[in-house]
């Protein structure tokens, strides 16, 4: 296992990372910036086009990101040797290179754990993939919304805490 450790696989394994989180942040921020504010803009008989073919493929590639994402971002930690302190927010060592980073590992733990466990299984309800009842499709919207509205504001600490700790 030792050649996992090799330089120019920790640097492809971050650059899997960064490219994962370019995916699972990107659509993240389409979906709060672009889909959900421009819904009701769009006449009611072209909305199937979202609901049944862009939003379903959006999802997919946006949940696979997430957790993508969250497994290099592991795999990078245990192959530089801070993985335990890190999620320990560096009270284990002091060192605030790894409270940084353990609390951007938080917050993209959190964010993913809301995509596979809240956004999507709502969402499914929401989009008619799932059977369900008018109103609770309705309140599974809310509910999809209101988490990946979470996930968007989490976004922001966590990127800076991943960033800031290399300056």
């Amino acid at each position: 296992m030792e050649f996992l450790k090799e330089p120019y696989v920790v640097f492809f394994v971050r650059w899997l990372h960064v490219v994962s989180g370019i995916m699972w942040i990107g659509l993240l921020y389409y979906f709060n910036f672009v889909q959900i504010p421009n819904m009701p803009k769009i006449p009611d008989e072209q909305k199937p086009a979202i609901s049944k073919v862009i939003a379903p493929a959006a999802l997919f590639w946006f949940r696979w990101a997430a957790l993508s994402t969250v497994i290099w971002g592991l795999i990078q930690a245990w192959q530089l040797g801070y993985i335990h302190d890190a999620l320990a927010l560096g009270l284990s060592s002091g060192s605030k290179y790894n409270m940084s980073i353990g609390i951007g590992m938080w917050l993209g733990l959190i964010m993913a754990f809301n995509v596979w466990f809240v956004i999507w299984p709502n969402q499914k309800k929401a989009l008619g993939m799932v059977p369900a009842e008018p109103a609770e499709k309705a309140k599974a919207a809310r509910m999809a919304m209101l988490f990946s509205r979470t996930n968007t504001m989490l976004s922001i600490p966590m990127s800076y805490a991943m960033v800031a700790v290399h300056s």
